[in-house]
């Protein structure tokens, strides 16, 4: 079924990029991207995570981690996104939805803004 998430990923990669400009591309590899901060993680000395995408079984998973430490980033999202978010920092999509993904956009531009 992976194989079907190839425009999903796609889209997400790009929303993702375009969001965060400044952040350093650490893997950029098919089905997989990963983005890391400018600043230095005091605890591990290295930069930062940013996000990450990635093509599951059965979905693309779209992780925004700034969520984790600052949750009111998304705290007025649709429910119809927040039903594609699983734990604190993921948004599972199985297909395109452009109105999600226009909302997962902007989201995605707020946590790369400081």
């Amino acid at each position: 079924m992976a194989d079907d998430f190839g425009d999903v990923y796609a889209r997400l990669r790009g929303i993702m990029l375009e969001a965060a400009p400044a952040m350093t591309i650490n893997r950029d590899e098919p089905g997989g991207l990963e983005l890391r901060t400018p600043g230095i993680d005091p605890k591990t000395k290295q930069p930062g995570w940013f996000g990450t995408i990635s093509i599951k079984k059965g979905y693309v998973a779209f992780h925004l981690i700034r969520l984790y430490f600052e949750p009111d980033l998304a705290a007025d999202i649709s429910p119809a996104l927040a039903k594609r978010k699983q734990g604190k920092t993921c948004f599972n999509f199985k297909k395109l939805d452009s109105a999600l993904l226009e909302e997962l956009s902007a989201l995605a531009s707020r946590c790369a803004a400081d």
